[in-house]
């Protein structure tokens, strides 16, 4: 059985036993840190892009990915019906503690009993796609969940800031890489450390480009300030 890194470290602080944050590794940079407390953070500690999000939700909303719960948890102090969905057991432990009616432990592949009016997919929810040649399927999936007139709204970056730059503006990327946007991930959490996880970041114009060919319109409804937006993707008739 995976280990649940993230779901430790969510219930470790939720019963105020926080002493340590995430350790995170990507085969693209250094060790990192994902601040723990940061995944309670309420709508005002909100990057403007999530917060910009939260304001477009409209009718049943499905937050894929909800971590501690956060977003969905605005959600329903706002009147929404919100189902709050994640693989991690400490996630969905985590969710219910804090006062969410509806969760469900799941991944989302393996999920598919009603439909919504929105799917909500934040800080950089379309990772989960994992690799480029996946996300046919993913939108097939996807909008298989929605409503009619129903919306997907993610956020992603454009990491190809983070590639060394040569003298005529190109990028070097390595040759064994299918998309620059593909990355290697791990997690470690008190000692513990997770298996590696495919994980993808998408620029816009790929994005769009996917989304259009599954008969999504794609909107890009803001930038934020470091190489990061929020789309909203609709399907089309």
């Amino acid at each position: 059985m995976a280990k649940d890194i993230l779901g430790n470290a969510l219930l470790d602080y939720q019963s105020g036993n926080y002493t340590e944050d995430i350790k995170t590794y990507s085969s693209l940079d250094e060790e990192d840190l994902i601040p723990v407390p940061y995944l309670f953070r309420d709508f005002k500690k909100m990057p403007p892009l999530e917060q910009k999000a939260l304001k477009l939700c409209k009718g049943s909303v499905l937050d894929i990915g909800c971590g501690a719960g956060s977003h969905s948890l605005y959600l329903q102090k706002k009147g929404f019906s919100v189902t709050a969905l994640d693989n991690s057991p400490g996630a969905i432990d985590t969710c219910k503690q804090r006062g969410l009616e509806q969760t469900v432990l799941s991944g989302i592949h393996d999920f598919s009993p009603q439909k919504y009016d929105t799917l909500l997919m934040l800080m950089n929810g379309i990772g989960i796609v994992g690799k480029l040649k996946n996300i046919d399927s993913f939108f097939t999936h996807l909008k298989s969940l929605l409503k009619p007139n129903g919306q997907i709204l993610l956020d992603s970056s454009d990491i190809i800031y983070m590639y060394d730059e040569d003298e005529d503006g190109g990028y070097w990327i390595p040759d064994d890489q299918s998309y620059y946007g593909e990355v290697t991930f791990e997690m470690e959490y008190k000692g513990e450390k997770s298996e590696p996880l495919d994980w993808l970041y998408l620029d816009y114009n790929t994005l769009q480009r996917a989304a259009n060919a599954n008969n999504l319109a794609c909107e890009l409804v803001s930038k934020g300030k470091h190489y990061d937006y929020l789309a909203k993707l609709i399907q089309l008739r």
